[in-house]
């Protein structure tokens, strides 16, 4: 499935590069047919080994894929979503996410 929202790849890959990401996914609703003006986008990202980011960082790498994306963006760490204790919704995230990025 095709995302529903545009981007531009370009910025798209200078922000990953800058940010350390490995990997760009996107999942939910931008990938259904249920998506719809308002809807957000929601981010699967990877980030390279040697780095740890805090929530602040987290939160400005949001901002910028908002300017990116053009509406509000949902981010989360692919290692969360691994991590979950919550299988069905582990299962569903990681198997129907779309791959945007990998670096």
């Amino acid at each position: 499935m095709v995302s529903q929202v545009q981007f531009s790849k370009k910025e798209l890959a200078e922000f990953c590069r800058r940010w350390k990401v490995t990997r760009l996914s996107l999942f939910g609703s931008v990938l259904r047919p249920d998506f719809r003006p308002d809807s957000d986008v929601d981010v699967l990202v990877s980030f390279s080994d040697d780095v740890r980011y805090t929530l602040l960082d987290l939160a400005r790498m949001e901002r910028e894929l908002e300017q990116i994306f053009g509406r509000k963006v949902d981010l989360v760490e692919s290692s969360a979503i691994e991590q979950s204790r919550n299988y069905i919704r582990r299962k569903t995230i990681l198997a129907t996410a779309e791959t945007v990025y990998a670096g």
